[in-house]
C-alpha cells in the first residue's frame, strides 16, 4: 500500500520541482511581463494547432508514443519487478494463448505468489482489462509492454478530445501535452506493467468525453463512444467506474426528462450501445464463470478470502489469520495490509488526510498545486459542474476505503485535468502575475520532462522501495528488477529446462517478488518456485522431472544461480 511519507532519499526530483514553482512564483510577482515578446507568438502558433481539432488530438497521442519511443535509449523497456507486474503478465500470457484461465499445477504450494490465484484456477487475480492490453502487444507488436505503450498514446489523445468538450480547445491542448509530459512518460502507470490503469483512463476519458457531445447532438457515434468507456470501466475498474457513471446517468435522465427528444431517435441511438454494455457485462460473467467457478464471483474476491485478512472498506472487521505457507506472503498481508488497518483505526482522520495528499500530489506536483488557490472558483463554475460532482463522489468513495493507491484514481485522470485546467484558466485571467505564473508552469514541466530521462547521469538515484518514493510521484520508477531478468536470461540461454528454488531471507521486501511463471507451467523453460522443506522440494522435482535444478537467493550480494542436484 502507499505511505504518504516518502523516504528521504526520494526527494531529488520533488526537490527540483519544488525549487522551479518558487522560482515561478517569485518571476511571476516581480517580473510579471518577463519574456512576453518570446511567449505571445508561441501562443498564437499553439491557438492556431489547437483550433484545427482533429489534428491537435492526434498530435497528443503520437508526440506521446514519439517521446516515449525516443527516451528508450535512457529509460528502457521496464522490467517486471513488483507482485501486479507478474500477476498482469500471466494474465497477458494467458490470454495471448487464447485461454482464460489456466489449470492449476500439481503441487501447486510451491507456486504461491502474491496477486496471483492458484485455485480454482491458476490466473491473475485483477480484472481482465489491463491484461488484454499486454496480450495485444505480445501477440502483434513483439512484447507486452508495446501493448501499454500504444494503449497509453490512444489515451493521451482521448484525454485532449474528453478536454474540448468541456474547455476551449486551447486549454485542451494544453492539457493533453501536460498528461503526456507527467503521465504518459514518466509514471508508473507506463513504466511499470500495471497495465489496467492507463486503460482505465482510457475509459473514464471516453465517458466523459461522450456525455456532453451526446447532449448536444445525439449522435449515434457519440453513443457509442459512451457505452465503450463503460464497459472499459467494467473491464478495469468497475468500483470507480460505477462512482464515475452514477452522476452521467443521473444527468442523462435528467436532460431526457428537460428536453424529451423523439423517442424513436432516442430508440434507435441507445439500442446498439445498451447491447455493447450487456455484451460486456456477459462476458465479464462468463470470464468470472471460467476463472473462479461462478458467475457472480467477481476478480479479488478469491485471492482475499484465500490470503487477505485487512478489509476494504472501514466499516467490515479483519478476518482471523489464514494459513501462510510462506514468509513473504505473512510478511505483506499480515504486516503490511494490516499496520495500514491498524492506522486507520487509531489515526483515522491523519490517515484520510494522507490518503487524499497522496491523490492530489499524484496528478498535481508542485507546480500545478499552485492553480488549486483558486478551485473555490472552479467549484462554481456551472460549465464543469458535473466533473465536481463526479470528483466529490470519488471523495466519498475513496474516504470508505481502507487503502488508496494513485491508479485506483485513473478513471477519473480526464476529470482531474479538467478541473485544473479550468483553474489554471481562472489563475491566467486573474492579473498580469497569474498570466506569467501560468506561463512559467508550462515552461517547467517542460524542463522537468527534459530532465527526467537523464535522472542516473545527473546523480538522481530513485530507491526501489518502499514503493511510496516512486508511485506517488509523476517521476515513477527507476530501471529495476534487472537481477531477477539477468537471471532469467542467463537460464533462458542454457539448453534444456530448468527449476529455480527460491529462497528469501527472513526481512526480504514482499514487494520484490521472484516467484513469477508462465501461464502454461508444465512445458515452461524455467520454473519458479518457493523453497519449501527437503521431503517437499524433492516432491515437487519428481512431479516435474528432466530438468536442471538451481537456486537462487534474491537477498544475496550479488545474486547467484547455484545448481543443485536432481533426484535420481
Amino acid at each position: 500500500m502507499i505511505d504518504a511519507a516518502p523516504n528521504a532519499n526520494a526527494l531529488s526530483f520533488e526537490f527540483m520541482e519544488g525549487s522551479l514553482t518558487f522560482l515561478a512564483i517569485a518571476l511571476a510577482v516581480t517580473l510579471p511581463r518577463l519574456g512576453e515578446s518570446v511567449f505571445a507568438p508561441i501562443e498564437r502558433a499553439f491557438s492556431a494547432l489547437a483550433r484545427r481539432r482533429t489534428l491537435a488530438v492526434v498530435v497528443v497521442g503520437l508526440s506521446n508514443l514519439v517521446l516515449r519511443l525516443s527516451t528508450l535509449p535512457w529509460l528502457p523497456i521496464p522490467k517486471p519487478f513488483v507482485p501486479d507486474d507478474f500477476s498482469f503478465l500471466l494474465a497477458a500470457d494467458t490470454f495471448a494463448h487464447f485461454r482464460l484461465t489456466n489449470p492449476t499445477p500439481a503441487l501447486w504450494q510451491h507456486f504461491e505468489s502474491l496477486q496471483i490465484d492458484i485455485l480454482p484456477t491458476y490466473c491473475s487475480m485483477y480484472f481482465p482489462a489491463g491484461g488484454m492490453v499486454l496480450a495485444f502487444g505480445q501477440l502483434f507488436l513483439g512484447h507486452p509492454w508495446f501493448g501499454l505503450l500504444l494503449v497509453t498514446a490512444v489515451t493521451a489523445s482521448a484525454i485532449t478530445w474528453m478536454l474540448q468538450a468541456w474547455l476551449p480547445s486551447r486549454w485542451a491542448l494544453l492539457g493533453g501535452l501536460i498528461f503526456v509530459l507527467r503521465l504518459g512518460l514518466f509514471s508508473y502507470w507506463i513504466n511499470t506493467y500495471t497495465g489496467a490503469a492507463m486503460i482505465a483512463v482510457l475509459g473514464g476519458a471516453l465517458v466523459f468525453g461522450a456525455f456532453p457531445r451526446l447532449k448536444r447532438h445525439l449522435r449515434h457515434r457519440d453513443a457509442l463512444l459512451l457505452a465503450l468507456g463503460i464497459v472499459i470501466l467494467l473491464l478495469s475498474r468497475p468500483y470507480e467506474g460505477l462512482l464515475l457513471c452514477l452522476p452521467i446517468l443521473v444527468a442523462l435522465i435528467h436532460w431526457i426528462y428537460r428536453k424529451r427528444p423523439d423517442p424513436g431517435i432516442l430508440l434507435r441511438r441507445a439500442a446498439l450501445p445498451i447491447v455493447l454494455i450487456l455484451a460486456g457485462v456477459s462476458w465479464l460473467g462468463y470470464y468470472d464463470k471460467v476463472a473462479f467457478g461462478s458467475p457472480t464471483t467477481l476478480p479479488y474476491t478469491i485471492n482475499r478470502q484465500m490470503y487477505a485478512m485487512a478489509p476494504y472498506y472501514i466499516w467490515q472487521h479483519s478476518r482471523p489469520e489464514p494459513v501462510y505457507r510462506h514468509q513473504n506472503l505473512r510478511d505483506f498481508y499480515f504486516q503490511d495490509e494490516q499496520n495500514t488497518v491498524s492506522k486507520i483505526a487509531t489515526n483515522f482522520a491523519i490517515v484520510t488526510t494522507k490518503k487524499a495528499f497522496v491523490g492530489i500530489r499524484y496528478f498535481t506536483g508542485f507546480l500545478l498545486m499552485l492553480p488549486l488557490i483558486l478551485i473555490h472558483r472552479v467549484f462554481r463554475d456551472r460549465r464543469t459542474r458535473l466533473l465536481t460532482i463526479g470528483l466529490l463522489l470519488l471523495a466519498c468513495g475513496m474516504f470508505i476505503e481502507i487503502f488508496l493507491i494513485p491508479h485506483y484514481l485513473a478513471p477519473f485522470a480526464a476529470a482531474f485535468y479538467a478541473l485544473g485546467l479550468q483553474a489554471m484558466r481562472h489563475l491566467r485571467a486573474w492579473n498580469p502575475g497569474g498570466r506569467s505564473l501560468v506561463r512559467w508552469i508550462t515552461v517547467s514541466i517542460v524542463l522537468l520532462a527534459a530532465v527526467r530521462p537523464f535522472g542516473p547521469q545527473l546523480g538522481i538515484v530513485i530507491p526501489k522501495f518502499p514503493v511510496s518514493t516512486w508511485a506517488a510521484n509523476w517521476f515513477g520508477p527507476g530501471d529495476f528488477g534487472r537481477e531477477r531478468a539477468a537471471v532469467a536470461a542467463q537460464l533462458n540461454n542454457l539448453p534444456g529446462r530448468h527449476i529455480v528454488f527460491v529462497r528469501y531471507a527472513p526481512h526480504h521486501e514482499p514487494m520484490d517478488e521472484w516467484i513469477a511463471n508462465a501461464a502454461d507451467i508444465p512445458s515452461a523453460k524455467v520454473l519458479w518456485v518457493q523453497e519449501m522443506s527437503a521431503a517437499e522440494n524433492e516432491q515437487l522435482l519428481r512431479q516435474y522431472p528432466g530438468r536442471s535444478v538451481w537456486l537462487v537467493q534474491p537477498d544475496a550480494s550479488p545474486v547467484e544461480l547455484q545448481p543443485l542436484a536432481a533426484p535420481q
